[in-house]
């Protein structure tokens, strides 16, 4: 297994709330890992709610979502703009990739979901290529302590 040099950081990784597949969610999380960061993959389907609510909690450098059933778009943009709301997560980076749609058009959906609020849009055939290439651009946020619980 090839070892990567990378600033290691932590990752939420994602599906949308219709995709119930999970051999990309688990794909993404070895590759990321490999290259050395930390993963906190919220699997299949989750609420939007959930991912807001783990990306709150995580303090990710950015969150990953990954679609492969063809409505990513729809469910993509629902879940970025509810991450933008949130006022913690309103500077998160967030990008998408996969299947975005079901016409075959890869590149179709990629505005409207960058104008949404992903900071890129993976959807092409070369998709994981430019992903690597966003991890190897990537600069890991300094996270200020966690609180400590008395």
């Amino acid at each position: 297994m090839p070892k990567y040099r990378s600033r290691s950081g932590k990752f939420v990784v994602s599906g949308v709330s219709s995709d119930a597949h999970t051999w990309n969610l688990v794909f993404l999380q070895l590759m990321l890992e490999e290259r050395g960061h930390e993963v906190v993959n919220l699997g299949a389907c989750p609420p939007d709610d959930e991912v807001v609510a783990a990306c709150v909690h995580e303090r990710p450098d950015a969150l990953v979502v990954s679609t492969v059933n063809g409505h990513g778009h729809m469910d993509g943009e629902r879940l970025v703009r509810t991450l933008r709301a949130h006022p913690d997560l309103a500077e998160l980076r967030a990008v998408i990739g996969g299947k975005l749609g079901v016409d075959g058009a890869a590149d179709r959906h990629v505005d409207a979901l960058v104008a949404a609020g992903y900071d890129a849009v993976f959807a092409s055939e070369h998709g994981l290529e430019e992903f690597a290439d966003f991890l190897r651009e990537l600069r890991p946020r300094r996270r200020a302590p966690a609180e400590p619980v008395a």
